[in-house]
C-alpha cells in the first residue's frame, strides 16, 4: 500500500508541476498540460484520500473538502480558458487564476495542520 501511495503522490505533484509550469512558461495561454494537470490533481487527490481512508491514516475531512473545492476551481478555470482559446477569445486572467489557485492549494496542503 505504501508503494501505491508514493506513486500517486508523485503523480499528484506532477499534476501541480504541469499547472504551474504551464502558467509560467506560456504566460496566459492555456495549454493541454494545464488542463490535464488540473484533471490529474483532482483524480490523484481523490485516490490518495481513498488510500489514506483504507489504511490507518487519519484524514482531516474539512481540509480535504476545502482542497477539493479549490481543485475544482482550478479545473474550471483551466477548462474555460482552454475552451475560450479554441474559439479565439483567449482569457489570460483565467490561466493566471488557475496557477494562483494551484499554489494556494499546495499551501493549504502543507500549512494546514
Amino acid at each position: 500500500m505504501d508503494a501505491l501511495k508514493v506513486v500517486f503522490v508523485v503523480l499528484h505533484l506532477l499534476g501541480l508541476l504541469a499547472i504551474v509550469g504551464s502558467v509560467v512558461v506560456r504566460r496566459g495561454v492555456p495549454t493541454p498540460w494545464l488542463v490535464w494537470g488540473a484533471r490529474a490533481q483532482i483524480i490523484t487527490g481523490l485516490v490518495l484520500v481513498g488510500i489514506n481512508e483504507a489504511g490507518d491514516g487519519d484524514v482531516n475531512h474539512t481540509k480535504i473538502g476545502v482542497k477539493l473545492l479549490v481543485a475544482l476551481a482550478v479545473a474550471a478555470c483551466a477548462e474555460i480558458a482552454a475552451g475560450r482559446e479554441r474559439r479565439g477569445q483567449g482569457e489570460p486572467r483565467l490561466v493566471h487564476a488557475a496557477g494562483a489557485l494551484a499554489i494556494i492549494n499546495a499551501l493549504i496542503a502543507t500549512l494546514w495542520t
